[in-house]
């Protein structure tokens, strides 16, 4: 039996945990369909997505089509959520994005097709809700074609559209103008079929027409689009059957090393992790010790697979399966399990660009909150929680408000713990402005370190050397680390490899960098190492990373930086009447607006500002437009904040300031040396 890792994905309220419900009755894993009104589905488990009826947290189900064992995971549709569908993106063979009938193309809709491009992940779309009043399909045809992607193959056509009578007739051999129109787009990418088209459109058969859109189904490189509505049933059975058709099961070598990846982390009533994971190749068994992480290791005590009617022990599990995995004591999301390709893309939406302070209604619960806090980022590493070494007080990163209202009433219902959350302010980045360079040499030089570059009046508190320069890099690349120095000045007796030393320095270096001169996260950048020396036995790994830290700010302290705010590309949809009005409040909001586009009653303008000034826009668009402006937005980047650089308090030590040390005997402690 083959697997399908199957990924439901969609803007908020486009019905896909129904459609999950539906899918599962259909295939017979359940006997009775849930509601999301009443809190009774198999995928919403958790009591505030009941309460909220939203998905917070991805979910698993299983069932088959035929031959296919489909693993299905229900992803969020809030977009305070993305961290959630970000982590699922990594592990499918194959997606179904829902859309609404009514609704059409939603802000969240664009995000998550351009993420599942990118990727090339296969995908079908379910068109939902056509027995719902305002359903339309040919208008959402359209918009997809113009806001997704112009390779959309509807596979049939919708009837009695917004009644509860709504069907979907699938197109068969006989349906000309289908057999026209996918002709036309499938010989776009096959020159064969394009000459025998143009020969005669009849020439090529429909069997052949069909195994090629699958083909190029599973290339990604077209859309299959169903109508239907998940609450009456309507066109599922046909997107079922699509499934199994034009979707590809999962492929990897069985007999390779164990490799996966970790995408989900939850706890066990007695506090054990379990590890979420897909393996892409080899075997994976109970009791065997396997790598994870950076580094760490541990033995499998215990696998759970899904299946229809919920999840089962088995004793292994092999390529394509994914599975509970318990024994992993230090497991986080985003591990690998043994082997990941190093370029394997692993971030595809933008990082949370909010910051707010949580503190506890009762100041004796601030250690609770601190622990859970720690186990609320387990299930979510992006909320980042960060103390204030100075004040103690907790921070969290944040996507929205309906994140914080979650964690909030989280924190109140699991852990007992009444919260309130200080002013949300904007999470800056800072990005170095030109190239320096700082070196540290520790104090006197054994024959280990051949250098020659020691002081005996060095003022470096730590046993090793270590030379730094840091770069600007190309917008969006993170932090690179090179080493430009000679092999023999590597401490091989505490890294072992060369290859281990520059992993642990890279992340010596990011960890430098997680504060910069103005407190931001320093980004954008290549740090290179110039010199390294050390003394055996004494120096240790946590030398060098001290001393990457002192070294790191010394040079970026003479590059500089540039404070950056996060932006907002909005597109704003307003009567064409209203364009004289919208414009002077985008102006006065300080937007870069581009030309607007006139589409007959409406226009379109699209315009970039910060995002902490989105809400005022979404607050005064209505008065402007006669209440009929809409307004969409995602982010937009970092662009150099105007005026003064805004700062962020820092949460540790200024790494300027040396700690005290001793100096080499006979020496005098040097001047300006200062206690932490």
């Amino acid at each position: 039996m083959g697997t399908l890792n199957l990924g439901i994905l969609a803007h908020v309220d486009a019905g896909k945990t129904t459609l999950t419900e539906r899918l599962l009755y259909a295939a017979g894993a359940i006997d009775q369909i849930g509601s999301v009104d009443r809190g009774t589905t198999q995928t919403d488990s958790l009591a505030l997505e009941r309460e909220r009826g939203i998905t917070i947290k991805s979910a698993v189900a299983s069932f088959t089509i035929g031959d296919l064992a489909v693993n299905l995971i229900d992803t969020p549709g809030h977009p305070d959520f993305i961290a959630e569908v970000e982590r699922v993106l990594n592990v499918l063979d194959g997606a179904v994005l829902v859309i609404s009938a009514v609704e059409g193309v939603q802000p969240q809709t664009p995000l998550l097709m351009r993420a599942l491009q990118r990727l090339r992940v296969p995908t079908l779309i379910f068109v939902n809700k056509i027995d719902r009043p305002g359903a339309s399909d040919r208008r959402v045809v359209d918009a997809m074609a113009k806001r997704l992607t112009p390779a959309i193959v509807p596979m049939g056509s919708a009837h009695g559209l917004g009644t509860r009578d709504a069907g979907f007739t699938p197109a068969t051999a006989d349906h000309a103008a289908f057999r026209a129109g996918l002709t036309e787009l499938l010989a776009e990418r096959d020159d064969a079929i394009l000459a025998a088209y143009l020969e005669d459109d009849r020439a090529v058969p429909y069997r052949r027409l069909r195994r090629l859109l699958a083909e190029q189904t599973r290339q990604a490189l077209v859309h299959p689009a169903f109508f239907g509505s998940a609450i009456t049933g309507a066109g599922v059975d046909t997107l079922m059957a699509g499934i199994a058709e034009l979707l590809p099961a999962a492929a990897g070598d069985r007999e390779a090393s164990a490799s996966g990846r970790v995408f989900k982390i939850e706890r066990t009533a007695s506090g054990e992790r379990v590890a979420y994971a897909r393996l892409f190749l080899g075997t994976l068994q109970t009791r065997d010790h396997v790598r994870y992480g950076q580094g760490a290791e541990g033995r499998v005590t215990a696998i759970s697979v899904f299946a229809p009617g919920g999840a089962v022990q088995r004793s292994s599990i092999s390529a394509g399966d994914i599975a509970k995995v318990s024994g992993l004591g230090g497991v986080q999301i985003g591990d690998a399990i043994g082997d990941i390709p190093a370029a394997e893309a692993q971030h595809h939406f933008p990082p949370p660009t909010m910051e707010s302070v949580v503190v506890p209604r009762h100041p004796a619960e601030k250690g609770r909150l601190r622990v859970a806090l720690a186990k609320l980022a387990e299930q979510d590493p992006l909320i980042n929680v960060r103390q204030d070494d100075a004040s103690g007080a907790l921070s969290l990163s944040l996507y929205g408000e309906v994140q914080k209202e979650v964690i909030q009433a989280t924190l109140a219902g699991d852990y007992g713990i009444d919260v309130e959350f200080r002013e949300t302010t904007m999470i800056c980045i800072e990005r170095p402005v030109g190239t320096a360079e700082a070196l540290e040499v520790l104090h006197a030089m054994s024959k280990t370190n051949v250098t020659g570059k020691s002081s005996p009046h060095s003022t470096n508190p730590f046993p090793a050397t270590a030379g730094l320069r840091i770069e600007p890099a190309p917008i969006g690349s993170g932090i690179g680390f090179r080493l430009d120095v000679d092999v023999r000045l590597v401490p091989l007796y505490i890294y072992k490899r060369v290859e281990a030393f520059i992993e642990h320095m890279g992340q010596y270096a990011r960890e430098a960098l997680q504060e910069g001169l103005c407190g931001w996260q320093v980004t954008d950048c290549t740090v290179t190492m110039t010199d390294c020396g050390y003394r055996a036995p004494e120096t240790t790994a946590s030398h060098f990373r001290k001393v990457t830290r002192l070294v790191l700010m010394q040079a970026l302290e003479r590059a500089g930086t540039q404070v950056c705010e996060p932006m907002a590309a909005v597109r704003l949809d307003v009567p064409t009447d209203a364009v004289s009005r919208v414009l002077p409040l985008l102006a006065r909001l300080g937007a870069r607006v581009q030309a607007p586009v006139p589409g007959g009653e409406l226009s379109t303008i699209d315009a970039v500002l910060p995002v902490a000034l989105v809400h005022d826009l979404q607050r005064q668009l209505p008065a402007v437009t006669g209440g009929e402006g809409v307004l969409e937005f995602e982010f937009g980047g970092y662009q150099p904040a105007a005026g003064a650089p805004p700062t962020r308090r820092r949460r540790t030590q200024n790494r300027l300031t040396r700690p005290m040390h001793s100096p080499p005997s006979g020496l005098p402690v040097p001047k300006g040396t200062a206690t932490p």
